[in-house]
């Protein structure tokens, strides 16, 4: 399987962040990416990103860039994104499931009983947005013959992080792709998780000058928003997609397989050795 280098694209929460790097890498490729977030203008949000600010980028770099606005918490948004998707190209490409709601204590240390009951917003904008946006996107990848749907997710999905919270949803999204690879085989369709290392995002560069110097030797190795961008651009393809569907993969690893490297011309390292493995899920289907 490869999938055309002309290829449409969809990758949901891209108006900063991982998100945004993942649309640029892919658009750097000449896709046409639509992305998507709510930040409409800048100053709606505390840290900088818009969805047409991310469009406009993909333009410059090569790509066709389509913002769309979309609160992923309304599946009637989700919806109309994909209706526009197969009014405007009739066919899907990629679907990268990135949307997450980031709560404002999720990094603050402590058990989860002194932290707010709106951690669970990331159950609705990280775990129910992925499965409602690739339930929508289902008949477009079906109708193509041919796909990969990815899950962005972390080294949480198996290690404590950020609390229960935050690892029941990055094991969700995990088992999900590994389920849903069950659905979409039979119309070689790929469907993936990717976790990605510390990245370098507005949110962390603003964190991190809060506290100067305390964690140079962690950025040190850090990714690039778009790294895991570039790592999709190259599953897509790979004629070996299929064999790596319903697995977790640890982005730098895949990256360093597929001869990848980040902007600056470094592989990023693996954290498996201390952070630990994927999750193996049973070959068994009991339908």
């Amino acid at each position: 399987m490869g999938i055309s280098a002309d290829r449409v694209v969809v990758v949901t929460g891209a108006s900063r962040g991982a998100g945004k790097g993942i649309a640029l890498a892919l658009g750097e490729s000449g896709a046409k990416v639509y992305v998507t977030g709510r930040t409409q203008s800048e100053g709606d949000a505390p840290l900088p990103g818009t969805v047409f600010a991310t469009a406009e980028e993909i333009n410059l770099r090569g790509g066709i860039g389509v913002p769309v606005i979309v609160d992923h918490n309304d599946d009637s948004q989700v919806q109309a994104l994909f209706e526009k998707v197969r009014e405007a190209d009739g066919r899907l490409d990629i679907l990268v499931n990135n949307a997450f709601a980031v709560p404002d204590m999720l990094t603050t240390p402590g058990p989860f009983w002194e932290k707010p009951l709106s951690m669970l917003d990331m159950f609705n904008v990280g775990v129910r947005s992925s499965y409602v946006s690739s339930y929508y996107a289902a008949p477009l990848l079906q109708a193509n013959g041919q796909g990969l749907v990815v899950n962005t997710s972390s080294f949480g999905g198996t290690c404590y992080m950020h609390g229960p919270a935050y690892g029941a949803v990055k094991a969700a999204v995990d088992k999900m792709a590994h389920d849903m690879a069950v659905d979409f085989r039979p119309y070689d369709v790929a469907v993936v998780s990717i976790w990605m290392g510390i990245l370098r995002t507005e949110r962390t560069l603003a964190a991190l000058e809060e506290t100067p110097g305390t964690y140079d030797e962690m950025m040190a190795t850090a990714e690039s928003p778009e790294f895991t961008g570039r790592v999709i651009a190259a599953l897509a393809q790979d004629t070996d997609l299929m064999k790596r569907s319903g697995k977790v993969l640890i982005g730098a690893e895949a990256a360093h397989e597929l001869g990848i490297v980040d902007i600056d011309g470094k592989q990023p390292p693996s954290h498996r050795p201390f952070l630990g493995n994927p999750p193996t899920f049973a070959d068994a289907v009991i339908e």
